[in-house]
């Protein structure tokens, strides 16, 4: 296990290099095995993070996501956290202000999270296979950059399948609604 736990960190270690050294504009830890974001990534990346633009974050074991890596990574266009344990956001979220695409599927959320309905320049969210049940299907449609919302695999009421064009300037993806119970 300990072993394991070693390589894991190496590899950590060694993206976050190949980003800093490269000077990328993408920081891939997908599939690192992560609880938490490496409190250590923050000064290892303190010069490029204003160039980074993209990350990702998928298919780790992350409950939360802390505000400081909002902040930090403030220039974020894309954020991949899909397939992993998170329920909410932080308000934080909101100051993401060239944020276009974010990927939260298969994770926990029982609730649309909120403070992406504050991003402005947000065009794709993508909520697929969470437990959501409620959306904020005003604010949604005030969403002016929004062109994508997928809530496929989500067990949402009845009144978001309401949400077509005109109504809504996206395209919303839903599952097929399931057949009622025979009377």
């Amino acid at each position: 296990m300990q072993k394991r736990m070693g390589e894991a960190v190496a590899r950590v270690a060694r993206k976050v290099n190949d980003t800093v050294e490269n000077k990328t504009d993408s920081l891939d830890l997908a599939n690192c095995k992560l609880m938490t974001f490496p409190v250590g990534i923050y000064k290892a990346m303190r010069s490029v993070t204003e160039g980074i633009h993209r990350i990702s974050l998928a298919n780790n074991e992350l409950k939360s996501l802390t505000s400081r890596f909002v902040t930090t990574f403030s220039q974020l266009r894309e954020l991949n956290l899909a397939g992993n344990y998170l329920h909410r956001l932080p308000e934080e979220v909101t100051s993401l202000l060239h944020l276009r695409a974010i990927n939260l599927s298969r994770n926990r959320f029982r609730r649309f999270p909120e403070p992406l309905a504050a991003v402005a320049t947000l065009e794709s969210i993508d909520l697929e296979e969470n437990e959501i049940t409620e959306v904020p299907v005003e604010k949604l449609a005030s969403m002016a950059s929004l062109r994508s919302l997928n809530l496929r695999a989500n067990p949402v009421g009845p009144d978001v399948r309401l949400l077509v064009r005109p109504l809504v300037p996206f395209d919303l993806l839903l599952s097929p609604e399931e057949p009622g119970p025979e009377a």
